[in-house]
């Protein structure tokens, strides 16, 4: 494993050639979900930890983007992240993270809080839970489907949500509750952290981000309600910590897609000292601190993961405008 050390080392240099891989993950597992296999249960984030330990320098994601900004990252340089608020980041991840003695910064949506659940939870719970073998979705748009096998409900799930996840926030909501009505199921209400779990990450030395409350698509809302869903998710989570919260996700996070230049705006003017997306890539003393970009491979051998996450480093290098301007050449 340690043979990818000088790979990182040269993809990655200390100072201001520096780069700084952003992971992001958003469960983990207390055991393997057949339906999502890719998901990581506890064993599997342990492994991905260890791996990330051998080959990297793993910084709480405040000192690293501080030092990214001041040309002062060591080399090999990464953080973890996770995103949304899901209670398996208290329960299950944070022992882990505990056993390897390293930090991560917990990015949630405050709105789910304290027994609430976001719309594609209630889209899988009730395809997942559900008797039957077929779902009548005519209500929402969409046909009959087969959902007698594990591959058809996974077909199943990605059908609905992709078919929903631009709808506006309100009638997005609303029509992931007919699925689960059509499922004739109730899901579950226990997927999301307690406020109380919030602050223990936080007693904990992790870092608590904010991901707005809703998790809406923010190009598909107004500029008046994005700014009161981003500044909510902060001023609740402030009052919540008693501390300021400084760094802040976008919901689905892809440039054009999710959101636009408005909201890079709208984040820098609400006080956020750096925001993240899921562009992928890694962040050079050059990038742009309002949108700085994550990858996580999702492969499940080491010499895979690494491979995949120094390819990542490498399309990050030959694109850095810090390479450009000191005359690097750059691959297009």
């Amino acid at each position: 494993m340690n043979a990818l050390v000088p790979a990182f080392r040269h993809l990655s240099p200390a100072g201001p050639k520096a780069r700084l891989s952003i992971l992001a993950f958003h469960r983990v597992l207390r055991e393997s979900d057949p339906l999502f296999p890719e998901v990581p249960d506890t064993r599997r984030f342990a492994r991905v930890l260890t791996w990330l330990k051998g080959w990297c320098n793993v910084l709480p994601l405040d000192k690293a983007v501080e030092r990214l900004s001041r040309g002062q990252l060591p080399e090999r340089a990464a953080a973890i992240t996770f995103d949304d608020g899901y209670a398996d980041n208290y329960t299950e991840a944070l022992p882990v993270l505990r056993e390897h003695g390293m930090s991560a910064t917990f990015f949630v949506a405050t709105g789910f809080l304290d027994g609430g659940r976001m719309w594609n939870d209630t889209i899988i719970e009730a395809i997942r839970r559900t008797h039957h073998d077929t779902v009548d979705l005519s209500r929402i748009g969409l046909p009959r489907l087969p959902i007698a096998s594990l591959t058809e409900r996974r077909a199943a799930i990605e059908q609905c949500i992709n078919a929903l996840k631009y709808r506006p926030l309100s009638q997005r909501v609303a029509d992931a509750e007919q699925v689960a009505v059509a499922a004739q199921v109730t899901p579950p209400d226990d997927l999301m952290m307690k406020s109380a779990d919030v602050q223990a990450l936080h007693r904990d030395g992790m870092q608590i981000g904010a991901h707005t409350v809703s998790h809406p698509i923010l190009t598909r809302l107004t500029t008046d309600d994005a700014r009161r869903e981003i500044a909510g998710s902060r001023a609740t989570l402030e009052e919540l910590l008693d501390a300021p919260v400084e760094c802040f996700a976008y919901p689905n996070g892809k440039a054009g897609d999710d959101y636009a230049d408005e909201h890079v705006a709208l984040i820098r003017d609400i006080g956020f000292a750096y925001g993240l997306s899921t562009n992928p890539g890694a962040a050079g003393m050059g990038s742009d601190l309002m949108q700085l970009p994550r990858f996580t491979p999702w492969d499940r051998t080491s010499l895979r993961f690494g491979a995949r996450l120094l390819a990542n480093l490498a399309r990050a290098r030959r694109r850095s405008p810090s390479d450009r301007a000191t005359g690097e050449r750059t691959q297009l």
